[in-house]
């Protein structure tokens, strides 16, 4: 597979499906960094302490997010609640970065703040290739469908589909035969995640683009 353009933006069709589990693998398969721009949450541990114990590459780096709020809420509603307000205009890319890969919060259209802006509008911003984590579960070819016609529509490049979970029949083949956008490789449920797990993994998937 040839290297993607960097940064690489990993988004989900929900919240909670698997997008920091993808986010360690392609850091390890493709020695990229990594940053998370929006992080509520913060007295559960964040995303990016998680990327620090699961990596294993030796000269691999993590980047401080630009809003760091307390609250698991989405974004706007965290914020609101600290008085801060995030604006698109000061969450800017690391300066040192050339390969990253950058995390969302939640799913694509999740607002960050109350001027209408979204995750995808920080995705335009950086003019990244997305790749899209879709956790199997009833339902998901919906949301699946609705975000990448989101994407299609803002004209977002889709590198691929990292799908989660166990297969469910069907589902990838018509998504890729409705959308055009492949699948990537697929992520079990891990019944334990360390950086082995991660690593081991990273080492044999099958990544086809």
């Amino acid at each position: 597979m040839n290297t993607p353009n960097a940064p690489l933006f990993v988004t989900g069709i929900s919240t909670d499906v698997g997008k920091t589990i993808v986010s360690a693998i392609l850091c390890e398969y493709l020695k990229f960094d990594y940053w998370k721009p929006i992080q509520t949450g913060k007295e559960l541990g964040t995303d990016t302490e998680s990327l620090k114990k699961l990596v294993s590459q030796p000269n691999f780096k993590v980047y401080d997010e630009s809003y760091l709020l307390n609250e698991p809420l989405s974004p706007h509603a965290a914020a609101k609640i600290e008085n801060e307000n995030i604006l698109l205009e000061k969450v800017n890319l690391p300066t040192k970065a050339s390969k990253l890969i950058i995390e969302g919060a939640g799913g694509l259209l999740v607002p960050i703040n109350y001027n209408n802006e979204t995750i995808c509008d920080l995705i335009r911003k950086f003019n990244c290739s997305v790749i899209l984590v879709v956790k199997e579960y009833l339902g998901n070819i919906n949301h699946t469908l609705l975000t990448i016609s989101h994407l299609k529509q803002q004209n977002i490049d889709i590198f691929g589909i990292v799908y989660v979970g166990d297969e469910l029949p069907e589902t990838e083949k018509i998504i890729e035969k409705m959308t055009g956008v492949p699948s990537l490789f697929r992520v079990p449920l891990f019944s334990l995640i360390n950086r082995d797990t991660i690593r081991k993994f990273a080492e044999q998937i099958p990544l086809r683009h």
